[in-house]
């Protein structure tokens, strides 16, 4: 594989198409992603200067914070639910189950990519395999700037036989580390397409500029310090945004 510029941006897949299985679970999912992407602004995402979250005076939790880590992330607080080997899932009140979660936002933390150009060989790792699992969407990369490393931004539709999720990845560099910030949307059921397709619709946009303006993100030392789970991730995308040069 060809070693990309930090500059560069990761290719689109919409051309791409999914195989005979997928494309029967993603069903009108597909539909309803053209329909988000056609009414997206044709703009590039506006770089903004890099800034820590936590300062010293302490880190801005949401009121839940009494039961564990809890982010605030569009206005909903979403609490720690899961951690191990640097994947941190977190779910809203009432959504503790992770076997039917609704909304979740996941924290992956890749030590190894600690440059602007391991970033990008990541991001185009996820990718791949986010078209093996299902069909991306879009795919954005914010240009580094001279206090900013480039950022970059895969959105895609992952289906299994009993669910369909939506996946809004972002890729950064976080205290010298590479951080993907993934906010998913599952829909449970068979032929699920339809109601995917008026959420997108009506939250797609929204999904993303939330998430590539999101500065919620903790300290490392805070993530690593979360209790350590031994049973299975909540996620589809457990083992396709993690084995990329895990640490």
């Amino acid at each position: 594989m060809t070693r990309p510029s930090p500059r560069s941006t990761l290719s689109s897949s919409l051309d791409t198409p999914a195989s005979g299985g997928r494309r029967a679970v993603l069903g009108g999912a597909l539909a309803a992603g053209a329909l988000w992407l056609a009414g997206r602004p044709a703009r590039a995402l506006a770089a903004t200067p890099d800034e820590r979250t936590e300062a010293a005076a302490g880190f801005p939790v949401g009121p839940l914070a009494a039961a564990g880590l809890a982010l605030p992330f569009g206005g909903v607080d979403f609490l720690h639910r899961w951690s191990r080997d640097g994947q941190h899932e977190f779910t809203p009140a009432g959504e503790e189950d992770l076997a039917t979660w609704r909304s979740m936002l996941t924290l992956n933390v890749h030590a190894r990519a600690q440059s602007g150009e391991s970033l990008a060989e990541l991001a185009n790792a996820v990718l791949a395999r986010y078209r093996d699992n299902g069909k991306v969407l879009t795919t954005r990369s914010v240009p580094r700037t001279p206090t900013r490393p480039a950022e970059h931004l895969i959105v895609a539709v992952l289906g299994r036989p009993q669910s369909l999720e939506t996946a809004f990845a972002r890729f950064q560099l976080h205290e010298g580390s590479g951080l993907v910030t993934v906010r998913s949307h599952r829909i449970h059921g068979q032929a699920v397409g339809p109601e995917m397709s008026r959420w997108l619709a009506a939250e797609g946009l929204r999904t993303e500029e939330t998430l590539m303006a999101w500065k919620g993100a903790p300290t490392l030392a805070r993530l690593n310090g979360l209790h350590q789970a031994r049973g299975s991730a909540g996620r589809l995308a457990e083992t396709i945004e993690t084995r990329p040069t895990r640490a």
